[in-house]
């Protein structure tokens, strides 16, 4: 292995750390905002996807970059919890669309002043330039990541069998 791609592996690495850090990061800042209103960060996460239009679970999913399955629990969730409810896919029968009831949105609205305070501070810590540059270069490195995936590899044509 060349100098070169030792480094390339380097930041790749220490991009992914980053990353996951800020997840974390992410994650306990959520908690946090969402708790003071009875929401849990993946409920304020899935209705917050569907603030603007009604989306079917598998669009959420998409969007948020995490299981189909995943976001059924919640959306099932918060439909119980009269928090959201599932409306009819003119385009795809089975796909009920999720959308935000009007206690959803209350709900949501509640988290609103704590998000504003956050934006407000990592701006004064950021810069605002900074700050929309982050955003910026992580919407870049998600859609550099989304064309160069590699499909999950298929059956070897000579066994039949998977990998592994």
């Amino acid at each position: 292995m060349t100098r070169v791609e030792k480094e390339l592996q380097g930041l790749l690495s220490r991009t992914a750390l980053g990353v996951f850090r800020l997840n974390g990061q992410f994650l306990a800042v959520s908690e946090k905002l969402a708790r003071p209103a009875g929401l849990t960060a993946s409920w304020w996460q899935v209705l917050g996807a569907v603030l603007h239009e009604p989306l079917p679970v598998s669009g959420i999913a998409r969007a948020m970059g995490i299981t189909r399955q995943s976001v059924q629990r919640v959306a099932d969730l918060l439909v119980y919890e009269g928090l959201a409810e599932y409306l009819p896919n003119p385009a795809h029968r089975r796909a009920k669309l999720l959308a935000p009831t009007e206690l959803g949105r209350v709900t949501v609205a509640r988290i609103e002043p704590g998000h504003a305070e956050l934006a407000t501070r990592l701006t004064a810590e950021l810069g605002e330039e900074a700050f929309a540059e982050t955003a910026r270069v992580l919407e870049r490195l998600s859609e550099a990541l989304d064309a160069i995936s590699v499909p999950e590899p298929g059956p070897d044509p000579k066994t039949g069998r998977g990998p592994g």
